[in-house]
């Protein structure tokens, strides 16, 4: 059986009941249900990952640590992104997110991810990527683009009108479902965006609209876009601002420092053509502070 999935019922109502008071701040009674839904179900990762959460919230380190713990012991893949969690209770930099944690983050998110973010958090991601092609390529067709992270196809929508050839990749099978049934895509794959790009060539545009808030360092991925651009090519992407060079944000979601992503851009051969001050979405009802960036090729 999946450790994600619970094998008793009656553990899982206590798991249900222990999310609704721990929704209304109440964390002991939550930590309770949680062990004795725990006493039914040992080896249920999703309620380890829960009774840390609320021992995190009682402030009782240590027991958290262990439920932390036994959630990965139970689930080595490490879909609920338990590591990360793990790093953060000992103020240790996470490096990275596992990718089975953003792939089910976002096959989980992928029925209501359009009304959401665009009703809810007021995204506005593609059109800050249409704003810098303006700035930077006013009017320039672009024969072979590639949406990096391209979720249910939101930018491919605003970059049909100005490519020829557009290419989609995510690491989400439920995002890039979602995509293909745009019919935007002339080629759309599931997979990570390193291994995608080093099979790339010739590119004249690749975008990452709120893509790479869901990656540590940038050096990587820019070296990889860098590789696969044509001559004059462009990296249109936004990023969520912070004072670290890169750092994981209570959301998990990684802020970059202006001089990361410059660093960044510097040692992948890519010039800086666009660099504003911009906002993506709305958090716990403030705008997220962020840079929408323009790279170019020589």
């Amino acid at each position: 059986m999946d450790p994600l999935d619970c094998p008793d019922p009656l553990a899982e109502r206590r798991y249900a009941y222990a999310r609704a008071v721990a929704a209304e701040g109440d964390w002991p009674a939550a930590a309770d249900l949680l062990a004795q839904a725990l006493e039914l179900a040992p080896g249920w990762s999703p309620a380890w990952f829960a009774l840390g959460e609320a021992r995190e919230r009682l402030g009782d380190a240590a027991g958290a640590a262990a439920a932390y713990g036994a959630a990965l012991d139970f689930d080595p893949r490490d879909r609920q992104g338990v590591a990360a969690r793990l790093a953060q209770l000992v103020n240790r930099r996470v490096e990275a997110l596992p990718p089975a944690y953003v792939a089910r983050l976002f096959d989980d998110y992928a029925p209501r991810f359009d009304r959401h973010l665009t009703e809810t958090l007021g995204y506005r991601g593609p059109e800050l990527i249409l704003a810098a092609l303006d700035a930077v390529a006013p009017g320039r067709r672009f024969a072979e683009a590639l949406d990096l992270g391209c979720g249910s196809g939101l930018a491919g929508r605003a970059l049909r009108t100005r490519v020829e050839r557009l290419e989609g990749v995510d690491i989400s099978p439920g995002m890039v479902a979602k995509a293909r049934e745009t019919g935007l895509y002339d080629a759309l794959a599931v997979g990570d965006l390193a291994a995608f790009l080093c099979a790339r060539s010739g590119v004249d545009l690749a975008v990452a609209a709120d893509a790479f808030v869901y990656l540590g360092d940038l050096a990587p991925v820019m070296a990889a876009v860098a590789l696969a651009l044509a001559p004059s090519g462009l990296l249109v992407f936004t990023v969520e601002s912070g004072e670290a060079p890169f750092a994981l944000a209570p959301t998990m979601r990684f802020r970059h420092s202006d001089a990361h992503v410059r660093q960044a851009a510097a040692a992948a051969g890519l010039s800086i053509a666009h660099f504003a001050a911009a906002s993506t979405r709305r958090e716990a009802g403030a705008e997220a502070e962020g840079r929408l960036v323009a790279l170019a090729k020589a």
